[in-house]
C-alpha cells in the first residue's frame, strides 16, 4: 500500500500501548481511524487525543472475544467512513505461572482474547477487504513469544504461536486469492504497555473464586514483566515498524534484540532435532 491519506484504519486494543500508537500513527498519515477497546474511559480519551490533532477518529467499546462486537466495530467503520483499508487485530492479555497450576479460567480468557480475537478479526475484516477490491492490509499482533517458548508463560506463548500460524496460513491463502489484500504479523519485544496489569479488564466470568490462583510462579513472571516493560521500547517504534511493513508489503515484523537470538536458538534446536535449550533473551 503506497497511499494512506483519506483511507480508514481500524485498530483493536487501541486505547493504550501499541494499539494507540498505531492509531495515532495512521492518523498522522492522514487516515481516518476507528478505535476499538474494552475500556470506555481510556477509549474516549484516546479518541479525543487523536481528534485534537485534527484527524477524524471514532471509538466503539469492543470485546474482541465476542464475534458480534468485532462485527459491530467493522460496521461502524463502514457506516461512518465507507470502508476499511487497514485493520489491526491488536488486543491482547497475559497470564503467567506454571502450566499445571494455572486455572482453566486463565486458559479460557487468554485464548478468547489473544486467539479468538484474531479469528474474529480475520473472519470479519478479510471478506470486507476482498469485496472492496482495492489495496488493503491486515496486521495481526503476535509477539516474539510466538517464536520462542519460555517457562512461566506457557499459555501466552501458546496463544501467540497460534496467531503466528494463523497469519502465515492467511498469507498463503491471500496470495492464492488476491493481489490487493495483504497481511503482516507484528512480533514485538518488551514494550512500554499496560500488559502487566491487564487483569484490570478480566471479565467477571473468569474472576470467580479459584479462577485467579496466586502462586510463586505467577508472581515471578508478573514481576519480571513489570520490570521489563518499564524499561521497554516506546510503542511508537512498533507503529513505525507497522507502517513501514504495510508500505513495503513485508509479512514478518520482528524485533532486533535478544529475542531474535532466542528465536534462532529454538529454530536451531528444531533443525538439529535436539531437546529445547532454555535461552532467555539477553
Amino acid at each position: 500500500m503506497d497511499t494512506f491519506s483519506g483511507k480508514t484504519a481500524v485498530v483493536t486494543g487501541a486505547a493504550s500501548g501499541i494499539g494507540f500508537a498505531m492509531a495515532e500513527r495512521f492518523a498522522g498519515e492522514g487516515m481516518r481511524v476507528v478505535l476499538g477497546d474494552i475500556e470506555q474511559a481510556a477509549l474516549d480519551s484516546g479518541v479525543e487525543r487523536i481528534r485534537a490533532t485534527g484527524a477524524e477518529a471514532i471509538g466503539l467499546v469492543t470485546d474482541v472475544a465476542k464475534a458480534e462486537d468485532v462485527a459491530a466495530l467493522a460496521e461502524r467503520a463502514r457506516s461512518e467512513f465507507g470502508g476499511i483499508h487497514i485493520a489491526c487485530n491488536n488486543a491482547g492479555v497475559f497470564t503467567g505461572g506454571l502450566l499445571w497450576e494455572e486455572s482453566l479460567a486463565d486458559y479460557q480468557w487468554t485464548m478468547n482474547v489473544n486467539v479468538w480475537g484474531v479469528i474474529h478479526g480475520i473472519r470479519t475484516f478479510i471478506p470486507i477487504m476482498l469485496e472492496q477490491d482495492t489495496d488493503c492490509h491486515l496486521v495481526n499482533t503476535a509477539s516474539m513469544a510466538a517464536l520462542t517458548a519460555m517457562p512461566f508463560a506457557g499459555i501466552y506463548h501458546m496463544t501467540k504461536h497460534a496467531v503466528l500460524a494463523l497469519s502465515e496460513s492467511l498469507y498463503h491463502e491471500l496470495s492464492l486469492n488476491s493481489d490487493k489484500v495483504k497481511v503482516s504479523v507484528l512480533c514485538p519485544e518488551l514494550i512500554k504497555t499496560g500488559i502487566a496489569t491487564c487483569d484490570r479488564n478480566r471479565p467477571e466470568e473468569y474472576s470467580k473464586p479459584g479462577d485467579v490462583i496466586e502462586t510463586d510462579g505467577r508472581q515471578l513472571v508478573i514481576d519480571s514483566i513489570t520490570e521489563g516493560v518499564a524499561g521497554g521500547i516506546d510503542p511508537s517504534v512498533m507503529a513505525d515498524r507497522v507502517v513501514d511493513a504495510i508500505r513495503s508489503g513485508a509479512f514478518y515484523i520482528l524485533s532486533e534484540d535478544g529475542w531474535r537470538d532466542s528465536a534462532h536458538q529454538r529454530m536451531d534446536d528444531i533443525r538439529e532435532g535436539r531437546n529445547p535449550v532454555l535461552a532467555p533473551p539477553v
